[in-house]
């Protein structure tokens, strides 16, 4: 057994310790909102924090984790209200088909953590998820809404 912070709840899981994180996220605690992209870190579909900072989970074996905090993008919406990356994401029309949004939501967020108030190189600098449709301009234009917000 594996004890994991997940969301601010304790999740006891039986499962290997070199599975990825991303598995256990998703095929054993049914938290789906974090997406299975490359499977090689790459792509950024599955970033959450771990400890406040954006990490690929995929990657992640779930042994390592330890007692460290880990958020997924279901953490961060409280009490019916959208997190200001989540409503900036919205207002600037980011999302075309949304399969890789949790991620870039996620390493955004992070991104402010550090920055409150990025430049565009900031931006261009940890923003390095991959978006089929190229909403990069709008994913820009969102995460400085989002720091203004």
């Amino acid at each position: 057994m594996i004890a994991l912070s997940i969301n601010g709840k304790t999740y006891d899981v039986d499962v290997e310790a070199d599975t990825p994180l991303l598995w256990v996220l998703r095929d054993t605690l049914g938290l789906t909102g974090t997406k299975y992209g490359c499977g090689i870190a790459q792509c950024g579909a599955c970033t959450v924090h771990i400890d406040g900072a954006a990490v690929r989970s995929c990657q992640v074996p779930v042994g390592t984790v330890g007692t460290k905090q880990v958020a997924t993008i279901e953490s961060l919406a409280r009490n019916g209200k959208l997190h200001p990356v989540q409503q900036a994401w919205l207002d600037h029309d980011v999302p075309q088909c949304g399969y890789c949004q949790s991620g870039m939501i996620m390493a955004a967020v992070s991104l402010l953590r550090q920055k409150p108030k990025p430049t565009d190189a900031d931006i261009d600098a940890v923003m390095t998820n991959i978006c089929r449709c190229g909403t990069y301009q709008r994913i820009r234009a969102a995460i400085h809404a989002a720091a203004n917000a």
